[in-house]
């Protein structure tokens, strides 16, 4: 197999839940432009829809499916969609997830008053918004052959970050499930099956773009924060997430499971010093 050919997603069916989002947008393309077919999960129809008609009118192929990951009838409609359509799935990016404002704790509040119910929703999207789809389209990708499934985490998860303690919480959980479930697939079905994940720094969203930005473009006072303990001084651009995410769907890495890849800017390395 030559090396070019080891990052080629061919013909492999990858689920990509959160696939409505900014980040999932840049998945989305990635997988076509390597020659995968994505299937696009969101809440949102317009969006997701928009999406697979631009690959397919590029020549691709995408599925469009409205699925709520932490609605297991749904994740269930949408395995038997993927099946009648495609066969089979490959592979599976958990990038739904991120903050909710219950799940913020401002400065100002009483650490011993917080909104514990908002906590528990978001590190319930964060975490069981992973392990559903790993359950539902995972068992699949046992039986039809194998495949490769990438989780989500945060630099949150590794470092302190003020504010966002249900977000941290939630990726750190997902980084102990990471860990965990890729060593229990390996034990009971080899090197089938592996999981992985992407540590991504900050980079600008729906969720963090007013904490992290003005109206007119400049850094808010946390923005600033955030560019001053990152080496690169920026914030990183979706499409430097598409990297990490081809090798670990791809064949060149069917020897790791496990792992996290950081793709940060330095942020978890640098002291501020």
């Amino acid at each position: 197999m030559s090396s070019a050919s080891q990052f080629s997603l061919s013909n492999k069916v990858i689920v990509v839940t959160g696939g409505t989002g900014i980040l999932g947008g840049s998945f989305v393309k990635a997988i076509a432009q390597a020659g995968g077919i994505p299937v696009i999960l969101g809440r949102n129809a317009v969006v997701a829809e928009a999406r697979a008609q631009e690959i397919i009118q590029n020549g691709g192929q995408a599925l469009a499916i409205v699925a709520d990951v932490l609605q297991e009838t749904d994740l269930i409609k949408a395995r038997d969609l993927i099946l009648e359509k495609f066969g089979k799935i490959d592979g599976l990016v958990n990038g739904a997830g991120g903050n909710m404002p219950e799940g913020v704790v401002q400065p100002d509040a009483d650490i011993f008053s917080m909104n514990l119910e908002g906590m528990r929703k978001v590190m319930e999207l964060n975490l069981f918004g992973t392990i559903l789809p790993t359950q539902v389209f995972g068992a699949v990708m046992v039986k039809n052959g194998g495949g490769s499934i990438v989780n989500i985490s945060s630099v949150s998860s590794k470092q302190v970050i003020t504010k966002v303690l249900g977000y941290s919480m939630g990726k750190a959980a997902v980084d102990c499930y990471n860990q965990w479930f890729a060593v229990e697939m390996a034990n009971r079905h080899g090197d089938l099956i592996r999981m992985n994940a992407i540590m991504p720094g900050f980079f600008l969203t729906e969720q963090n773009r007013t904490l992290l930005t003005e109206p007119d473009g400049s850094y808010t006072s946390r923005g600033k924060l955030v560019i001053q303990n990152t080496p690169f001084k920026r914030f990183g651009h979706p499409e430097e997430l598409v990297g990490a995410l081809v090798f670990l769907l791809s064949d060149a890495s069917k020897f790791v499971t496990g792992m996290q890849i950081g793709v940060d800017g330095g942020f978890t390395v640098f002291g501020g010093v």
